[in-house]
């Protein structure tokens, strides 16, 4: 794929929903995430249905990839999905709790940061499944900084159960 269209840092923002219509708040979410200015989504992932991660009892998550071509710093892009978070009615809640959408920037280049509030690459990845397997649909050959290529991270396609489902 080619970047010509806009030129900026590739990043790959994480997305999840389990309520109110999942798959349309995904939806909604990548809509919103094109209107950053100075970036563009260049790429989406499958839709996958995903067993909720954590102690609470909820419902199954719908989750996806986006990368995307950005000129915003890290802190910058995170700002504008915090506030795309709160456009689309995410409200605080319990930590791995039930949310209307959820967004995390997962890798942004081949740069690290550890910022208050900001930690990039998203220290999550290896651990989750409904990261790895649209984030290997996307970009099977990346390379994520202090993990090592993505291909090389295994992935356990039964547990927690998840599918693709679009």
């Amino acid at each position: 794929m080619t970047w010509k269209w806009c030129a900026g840092t590739r990043a790959f923002v994480g997305l999840g929903s389990n309520l109110d219509e999942p798959a349309r708040q995904i939806e909604a979410a990548i809509g919103r995430l094109q209107r950053i200015p100075g970036t563009r989504v260049g790429a989406r992932s499958s839709l996958y249905r995903s067993a909720p991660f954590g102690p609470i009892a909820q419902p199954d998550y719908v989750n996806a990839v986006v990368m995307l071509r950005t000129r915003r710093t890290p802190r910058e892009l995170l700002e504008q999905m915090q506030t795309i978070e709160r456009e689309l009615g995410r409200t605080a809640g319990e930590r791995w709790g039930p949310r209307r959408i959820d967004l995390d920037l997962l890798v942004f280049g081949d740069e690290t940061v550890e910022e208050d509030g900001l930690k990039v690459p998203h220290p999550g990845i290896a651990e989750r499944n409904f990261v790895l397997l649209p984030l290997s649909e996307l970009a099977p050959d990346l390379s994520i900084p202090g993990l090592g290529r993505l291909a090389g991270i295994p992935v356990n396609h039964t547990e927690p159960r998840i599918e693709r489902i679009a």
